[in-house]
């Protein structure tokens, strides 16, 4: 066996070996910075906005810096001396700088420090709590009020309508129920290639009504990205019923067939090393 082969072969067993756990870190990676950049941060800010309202009367300002403060609010004071001593002396004026100097120190350490994790944790427990109120008889009443309102205005109702059905079918196992009753295999898209299919239905009346037999309509979702597929109606004796939930018949149809079903771990793909004619 040359040495060429035998590198290419380690090589691509390291990376088959490695690259399921460089992606998943990357993802939870990229989450964690998606929700610190876009709304953690805002959450933060609120937070130091509060306690800079409820702790600046503990804090001291020196006359320069309310004066630094006014000349730059307020640019017009620089030729009025006697106007910018009496808004310096001013209490309404005193507390903003003492607000804007507190909210300074404390982003330091609740922004761009440490204390930046705050606002993610408190995304994540907020998130938590209102799916909590939401569950309830009067949360989804008052959830109900609202999709109403988002669907009797305009354009909004042509976009949230698909988005949460996606949303749905990803988040709640209640929709994957509804929406799939179970997995089967199916021939398709030709005699003797099997395909993975959820049922979503009992075929078409007009056809199960002409044909005088029992049907099934299935959609075949493309991979890796199951969001699309092709919908048929075809027999039911023609489908083979299989032992697999939902949830395991998606990370077949993500993975390429990579994860099999019931199991967590990937089939070996990559041949061993050495060619068959040196066998």
């Amino acid at each position: 066996m040359s040495v060429t082969r035998r590198f290419k072969g380690y090589f691509l067993h390291g990376l088959a070996v490695l690259l399921p756990s460089i992606l998943t870190i990357w993802l939870f990676v990229w989450g964690y910075t998606f929700i610190q950049t876009k709304i953690s941060i805002h959450i933060n800010r609120g937070l130091v906005y509060l306690i800079a309202l409820a702790a600046n009367e503990k804090v001291e300002v020196s006359d320069k810096e309310v004066r630094a403060y006014l000349l730059n609010t307020k640019p017009e004071l620089s030729d009025n001396e006697d106007e910018l001593q009496i808004h310096m002396k001013r209490h309404d004026v005193q507390r903003k700088v003492r607000i804007e100097q507190l909210k300074k120190t404390l982003a330091k350490t609740w922004i761009d420090g440490p204390g930046s994790i705050t606002g993610f944790i408190v995304a994540v427990v907020g998130v938590c709590i209102l799916g909590a109120l939401l569950a309830s008889y009067v949360g989804k009443s008052f959830w109900r009020t609202i999709e109403k309102f988002i669907m009797n205005t305009p354009f909004l109702r042509n976009v949230f309508p698909y988005v949460k059905q996606v949303t749905d079918f990803l988040l709640t196992n209640e929709e994957q129920k509804k929406l799939f009753s179970r997995v089967v295999a199916v021939e398709y898209p030709r005699k003797g290639v099997w395909s993975v299919g959820f049922v979503t239905g009992s075929g078409l009346e007009e056809v199960v009504n002409t044909v005088k037999r029992e049907f099934l309509t299935v959609i075949i979702p493309t991979s890796p990205t199951p969001f699309t597929g092709f919908v048929i109606t075809v027999q039911k004796k023609q489908t083979i019923d299989l032992d697999m939930t939902i949830e395991e018949a998606l990370r077949f149809i993500v993975s390429g067939g990579v994860i099999t079903p019931g199991s967590e771990q990937a089939i070996k793909v990559l041949p061993e090393t050495g060619s068959e004619e040196e066998r």
